[in-house]
């Protein structure tokens, strides 16, 4: 891959890659800008609901207009051994997720009340406009060397505008994912999210406070809350 051109981004680093998608540094030869391409799996290629997720990330994330949430430059397509590959095209944060940063030190208690700052800016501004993100986490939240804080990845965000039904951009309809469904990481979940109940900007919220609970104590809150409320969230296993 790594070479490879991609619409008009050519590869030149694997930055990271999940069940959502692959992330690759690439240049865009138009802007000669640095960008981070990320792409569905290999194996995903023929998904159409690996597809839409996309689109529907793209979709959220380029409707928030934020300095601490992560810019989308474009979504597009590009045909690979007979198949249709999705890509967005996004802003490159230079620097290090938090689940880095906390694995090597303890953080200083000013900088996490900066970073738990940026963050709760990020979701305010996002809950405003009617977006949970469903899936904060230290691996989801970039830090750059001078502090800065980017909020990455809505690949599983719900749209639902107060007053309205949950919608997406392409139309008011039900979500891609079944009645139920469990969606986002089980360690910073909140309890109704992590029993496929009814979320709203509430669980994000939640999962903040998990997220600074990790980053104060130095250990995952699940773990003790599982210990403590063991039936809460029904017979499910910490990663």
């Amino acid at each position: 891959m790594l070479g490879e051109t991609i619409g008009h981004y050519r590869l030149t680093d694997r930055l990271g890659a999940g069940a959502m998608g692959e992330v690759y540094l690439a240049e865009d030869t138009r802007l000669h800008r640095p960008v981070a391409l990320k792409m569905l799996p290999v194996d995903a290629g023929g998904d159409e609901a690996a597809a839409a997720r996309l689109v529907r990330e793209a979709r959220v994330a380029s409707a928030l207009t934020h300095p601490n949430i992560a810019v989308i430059y474009e979504i597009g397509e590009v045909e690979r051994e007979g198949r249709r590959h999705g890509f967005i095209a996004m802003e490159y944060v230079p620097g290090r997720t938090l689940a880095q940063i906390a694995s090597e030190r303890q953080l200083e208690v000013g900088e996490i009340l900066e970073i738990a700052h940026q963050i709760a800016d990020a979701l305010a501004e996002a809950h405003e406009r009617g977006v949970v993100h469903r899936d904060i986490k230290p691996g989801n939240v970039m830090l750059t060397d001078r502090g800065f804080v980017k909020v990455l990845d809505f690949g599983l965000a719900k749209y639902a505008p107060a007053g309205s039904e949950t919608a997406t951009w392409s139309g008011t309809h039900r979500l891609l994912e079944r009645p139920g469904a469990v969606m986002g990481t089980l360690a910073y979940m909140s309890p109704e999210q992590a029993r496929g109940g009814v979320v709203d900007e509430r669980s994000d919220v939640f999962s903040l406070g998990v997220l600074l609970y990790e980053l104060l104590e130095g250990r995952c809150y699940r773990l003790c809350f599982l210990t403590y409320f063991p039936t809460v969230c029904g017979p499910t296993s910490v990663p």
